[in-house]
């Protein structure tokens, strides 16, 4: 039997590529939705852009910086020369 199923490994493959190809064509979503953008809206959306993007790259520097301090702090706890700076 294992034999048989490694002398057929390609078949089956193919056959499992079709059948999936098969699957993710037959439930695949249906946009009909039928809604027009006038050009205001777009030049609206174009203008905000710029302001979206700084505030995205603003909060990922924020949140890098917090977790920078974090890790930074606690990796002074764990060093290993801190056992030497002990002042007991």
């Amino acid at each position: 039997m294992k034999k048989y199923i490694l002398d057929n490994l390609p078949t089956i493959w193919v056959i499992a590529v079709f059948v999936l190809g098969m699957a993710l064509a037959a439930n695949h979503a249906n946009a009909n939705e039928n809604k027009s953008i006038t050009p205001k809206e777009f030049a609206t959306a174009v203008s905000e852009v710029p302001g979206k993007v700084g505030n995205f790259i603003t909060n990922e520097v924020d949140k890098t910086k917090e977790y920078q301090k974090k890790s930074w702090a606690e990796m002074k706890t764990k060093w290993p020369f801190t056992m030497f700076n002990k002042k007991d």
